[in-house]
């Protein structure tokens, strides 16, 4: 078995021998992370003759021609899977308190009926509302080859599986970048899929309007597979001559953005943070992803960046108002009464929703509505925008800052705040740490999706 085994391998090795592959996936959940880690990153993880059933089960799926027959993943812990325990999505609440799910996931389910070896559930930013992969119950979630940095979150367990070679894939959910933010962080491949769809409709909430599946790989080759396996086949590929028409939006152009969205009138609401303006990236963050830009498309032209800026410039605050008044909805009947479960920072997060008049709310649709008419019209001239997913790489302790996860934050809310699907892609820096440059696009079933994977190798 090679060092990072991919689906292709697993595949292999599960058909030839499954208790094989139950042994070595069984050595890599125990042994190859640190004990403290283990416990930051995995829920529930399924012992031996668990794992060697689900391999020898798979040989039916792979009669079919499945191909993710055979191939382990680990499932976040806001899906419920048949004969486990109901989520807790990160907290520590005791069984019993949160909502009981009506049956088991959607998602899960499909990954079964695939063949697919649901190897552990993983842990995550406490109930999905975070970007750092802090988890105060659990253990913080670290970056796998660097320790004392975060995965990033909230899919933080999900993005440690995979890019501590433990999995090749790993089922996750972004609200506001929770794929994005992690794959960026640990070099992966992640996508986002859009809100209300079958795979996320029965998962435990935070925000159901922005709720979105997804899922991460280390290679394009596996995210490729992924997505054939849980969308479906693209839809009209263009042709070879004529590839997808897109612009690359870079920091800079966006740090220049910084006084219009300091200047936003929704953030003079009460209880809304101030928002920073981009911090001044490393001069190699900056440079690695201009040049990963430069295989998809040229820089926006002049008006086109400041038509971004602009519609950009109420996003952040009006994603705050929105997405904590439905989080506030969904934990509105055990917030107070189970306030000591929760962490400081994720009550205060929720308990906002509950503070907004009327008159905020309406002000935050009417910018989400402006928002998705910028996206309408953009999408009539281009097939995608690609811009940075974080504006620096894996942050330390020290730095997982509420300053720190505002500036995430303005990357990555325009397309969370219009629903959009995106396919993030790792950018290697010269000090082995990554960046992710986003590809924000209109349907997820886009052949940019494939397009821009057949391209990433080269990055």
């Amino acid at each position: 078995m090679p060092p990072s085994p991919t689906i292709a391998d697993w595949r292999e090795l599960s058909a030839r021998d499954p208790d094989a592959a139950a042994r070595e996936l069984t050595r890599r959940l125990r042994a190859t992370l640190p004990p403290a880690q283990r416990r930051a990153c995995f829920d529930r993880v399924a012992p031996p003759g668990e794992l060697l059933a689900a391999f020898q089960n798979a040989a039916a799926a792979r009669a079919r021609n499945s191909p993710l027959a055979g191939v382990p993943y680990t499932l976040k812990d806001l899906y419920h899977v048949a004969g486990q325990p109901p989520p807790l999505a990160g907290s520590s609440f005791p069984p019993g308190v949160l909502p009981a799910p009506a049956g088991a996931s959607a998602l899960p389910r499909a990954l079964a009926a695939a063949g697919a070896v649901l190897a552990a559930r993983t842990h995550l930013h406490e109930f999905a509302y975070g970007l750092t992969g802090e988890n105060a119950h659990h253990g913080d979630c670290e970056h796998p080859r660097f320790p004392g940095r975060t995965t990033g979150g909230s899919s933080s367990g999900a993005a440690a599986s995979v890019a501590a070679t433990i999995v090749p894939f790993a089922i996750g959910t972004d609200t506001g970048g929770s794929i994005r933010v992690p794959a960026a962080f640990c070099g992966l491949h992640g996508m986002r899929l859009t809100p209300g769809d079958p795979w996320i409709s029965d998962a435990f909430p935070l925000a159901p309007a922005f709720d979105a599946a997804g899922w991460l790989t280390r290679t394009a080759a596996d995210m490729l597979t992924v997505n054939r396996c849980l969308l479906g086949a693209t839809k009209n590929p263009p042709p070879r001559a004529h590839p997808p028409r897109g612009c690359f939006m870079d920091l800079s152009a966006l740090e220049h953005s910084a006084p219009a969205l300091r200047n936003s009138p929704l953030l003079s609401l009460p209880s809304l943070p101030f928002l920073p303006s981009l911090p001044s990236p490393p001069r190699d963050f900056a440079r690695a992803l201009r040049q990963a830009s430069e295989k998809f498309a040229p820089p926006a032209d002049a008006l086109t960046r400041e038509q971004i800026a602009q519609a950009f410039r109420d996003a952040p605050a009006a994603y705050a108002i929105l997405q904590s008044a439905q989080a506030f909805d969904i934990h509105a009947p055990w917030l107070d009464k189970h306030r000591a479960r929760y962490s400081a920072a994720v009550w205060q997060r929720i308990d906002r929703g509950r503070h907004w008049t009327p008159a905020q709310l309406e002000t935050a649709r009417a910018a989400q509505r402006a928002l998705r008419r910028f996206w309408k019209n953009f999408f009539k001239t281009h097939d995608f925008l690609a811009m940075p997913a974080t504006p620096f790489p894996a942050l330390t302790k020290a730095d997982c800052t509420q300053v720190n996860r505002e500036r995430m934050l303005v990357l990555t809310v325009p397309a969370s705040l219009a629903g959009l699907p995106v396919l993030t892609l790792p950018v290697a820096l010269p000090s082995g740490l990554s960046a992710g440059l986003q590809i924000i696009v209109n349907d997820e079933k886009t052949p940019v999706i494939e397009w821009a994977l057949r391209h990433t190798t080269s990055i």
